[in-house]
């Protein structure tokens, strides 16, 4: 499951990311809301954690535009703010649940895994991503290229669905080490080289380009 927290508070996103990567969950943080806007509608997300209060473009506003594009992921809204104008108006943007800070760490986890239930049981998007014939199913953990299963580390697993459920698009090397490590790694970035070389021996050498200076791409295969 791949999460996105929208926060500027950086001390508390930084705090919820990790307790969040812990518990199983896959997660990105943006600080300022035409950055959470953007990657919301890019990237392909089970749920958003957006706060309301946030540079750029507030809350409500990130939320009605993604409803207004047709994005169904499930939001939980956050804010400092208290009383029901505050909750009608989170809701009416189709937010699917509103938590007021200061929050139990506890509660939120709890209102998070409540969402994304209710969304497996709603149905959504398919956690099956075929391109040409590389196929790759996120539930599972499956790999597989024509008829052949592929088997693929923890972490091959992690940088290969990074890049597919984003394909065609640059994903960084950031982008990569934040989806896959943790924030507090300090290691060696070019570690992320080494896992994308170990995919094109298993997989083929042309599915994923280097785009200078910039990242890798998912080509579709052919």
């Amino acid at each position: 499951m791949r999460l996105l927290i929208v926060e500027d508070e950086k001390r508390l996103a930084v705090s919820l990311a990790k307790g969040l990567t812990a518990e199983g969950y896959a997660v990105d943080v943006v600080h300022d809301g035409l950055e959470g806007l953007h990657r919301a509608s890019e990237g392909s997300y089970d749920l958003v954690v957006l706060d309301i209060m946030l540079p750029g473009l507030n809350g409500y506003r990130v939320c009605a535009a993604l409803r207004a594009a047709g994005h169904d992921v499930p939001i939980l809204m956050l804010t400092a703010k208290d009383g029901e104008y505050d909750e009608a108006e989170g809701l009416d943007t189709g937010a699917d649940d509103y938590l007021t800070k200061p929050f139990s760490y506890v509660v939120l986890v709890a209102r998070v895994k409540a969402l994304l239930r209710r969304r497996a049981q709603g149905g959504g998007a398919s956690p099956v991503h075929v391109h040409g014939d590389l196929k790759v199913d996120t539930a599972a953990r499956r790999v597989f290229l024509g008829e052949s299963e592929v088997a693929l580390t923890a972490k091959e697993f992690a940088v290969l669905e990074e890049l597919v459920v984003r394909a065609g698009q640059v994903v960084s090397k950031a982008e990569i080490l934040e989806h896959v490590w943790d924030f507090a790694y300090d290691g060696d970035p070019n570690i992320v080289e080494v896992y994308v070389s170990a995919l094109r021996r298993k997989l083929r050498a042309g599915l994923i380009r280097t785009v200078r200076g910039a990242g890798y791409r998912l080509e579709a295969g052919r």
